[in-house]
C-alpha cells in the first residue's frame, strides 16, 4: 500500500526514548512504526535464513515483506534491544535490492564500543551514543530521512508518457515479458525525472512475470517485493497510468504466488494478472 505521509520504523522497546523519538518524527512531518521485538513477526522458521539478501519466508522474510511494503524513509535501532536480532537484519536490509537505500541509523552505550562499532561494520549509516542521539533527534532525523520529494514525482507525473515506454507496456499487455523489457529500460534511460520511476515499476513487474513463466518461485517472489520501492511513492495515475490498479494487481500476483508455494508455480493462474491501463 501507498502512504501519503512518510514514516519511520522503529526498533525499540524503551518507552521512554520511543516516546521522543514519535514526538520528533511528529515534528518533522512523519509518523512511527514499532517493532520492539523479533518474536512479534511470528517464529523463525526460514528455511533459506542463511542465504544473504531478501529472505522470502519464516520471521525475515515477514520482516522484508513489512518493509518493501511500507517503504519507510528511516530504520532505527536500539541495539540495546536485545528483542532484535540487529547483527543479522541490519546486513541483510543493506545488501537486498529492495531494502538497501532506507538509511539506517543506530543508537547504543557509549561504554559499549565494541557493539556499536559492529553496528557500523554491519552495514548501518550512522551510529551514536543514547546521549548524542537524544539530543541531535531532530537533525539526524531531517539529515538520514529519505523523504520522497512528492510535489517534484506529481509534477514529473504531468507529464506524457515516452513512446518507448508505451510501447513497452503494450508488449506487457500482450504477455510479452521478456520483450518490453528493452523498451522500459531504455525510456527509464532517456528519463531524468522523478517520473522514471514508472518505467522502471512496470519492468521490474514484468521481469517477475517472466520469472513466473520461468517456474523460479523464488525470483518472481524477490522481485514482487523488491519493485515496489518505484510504484509506492507514485500517485495513483502517473503519466496516464493507473499506478494504483498496478499497485493492487502487483499485491494480488504476490499473494497468489505466495499460496501456491515453490512447489506448484506451474499451476500459476494468469487470470489474476491484470493489463496496465490508461485513463
Amino acid at each position: 500500500m501507498m502512504h501519503t505521509k512518510p514514516f519511520i520504523v522503529g526498533f525499540a522497546a524503551d518507552l521512554m526514548f520511543t516516546s521522543k523519538i514519535e514526538n520528533a518524527a511528529r515534528h518533522a512531518g512523519c509518523r512511527m512504526e514499532w517493532i520492539e521485538s523479533a518474536a512479534l513477526l511470528g517464529p523463525d522458521e526460514a528455511s533459506h535464513r542463511n542465504e544473504p539478501g531478501e529472505a522470502i519466508d519464516g520471521r525475515t522474510g515477514r520482516l522484508f515483506q513489512k518493509l518493501t511494503d511500507w517503504q519507510p524513509v528511516l530504520l532505527i535501532f536500539d541495539l540495546g534491544n536485545t528483542a532484535v536480532p540487529w547483527q543479522k537484519w541490519i546486513p541483510r536490509l543493506k545488501t537486498a535490492p529492495a531494502t538497501r537505500q532506507i538509511p539506517i541509523l543506530c543508537y547504543g552505550s557509549h561504554v559499549n564500543v565494541e557493539m556499536m562499532t559492529e553496528a557500523k561494520r554491519v552495514g548501518a549509516d550512522a551510529v551514536l551514543a543514547r546521549s548524542r542521539f537524544v539530543s541531535d533527534l531532530p537533525n539526524l532525523l531531517q539529515k538520514y530521512a529519505r523523504i520522497p520529494d512528492r510535489e517534484a514525482i506529481q509534477t514529473a507525473c504531468q507529464e506524457p508518457i515516452a513512446d518507448l515506454a508505451r510501447r513497452g507496456i503494450e508488449l506487457f499487455n500482450q504477455g510479452e515479458y521478456y520483450q518490453c523489457h528493452d523498451y522500459l529500460e531504455e525510456a527509464w534511460r532517456q528519463d531524468e525525472s522523478n517520473g522514471r520511476s514508472l518505467y522502471q515499476g512496470i519492468l521490474q513487474t514484468g521481469i517477475a512475470l517472466y520469472q513466473i513463466q520461468q517456474g523460479n518461485y523464488r525470483g518472481a517472489a524477490k522481485m514482487l517485493l523488491r519493485l515496489r520501492q518505484w510504484l509506492n511513492p507514485l500517485p495513483d495515475v502517473c503519466r496516464g497510468v493507473r499506478v494504483a490498479a498496478l499497485r493492487h494487481n502487483v499485491a494480488a500476483i504476490h499473494e497468489s504466488l505466495l499460496a501456491l508455494g515453490s512447489d506448484k508455480i506451474a499451476d500459476f493462474d494468469w487470470q489474476v494478472v491484470q493489463p496496465i491501463r490508461f485513463i
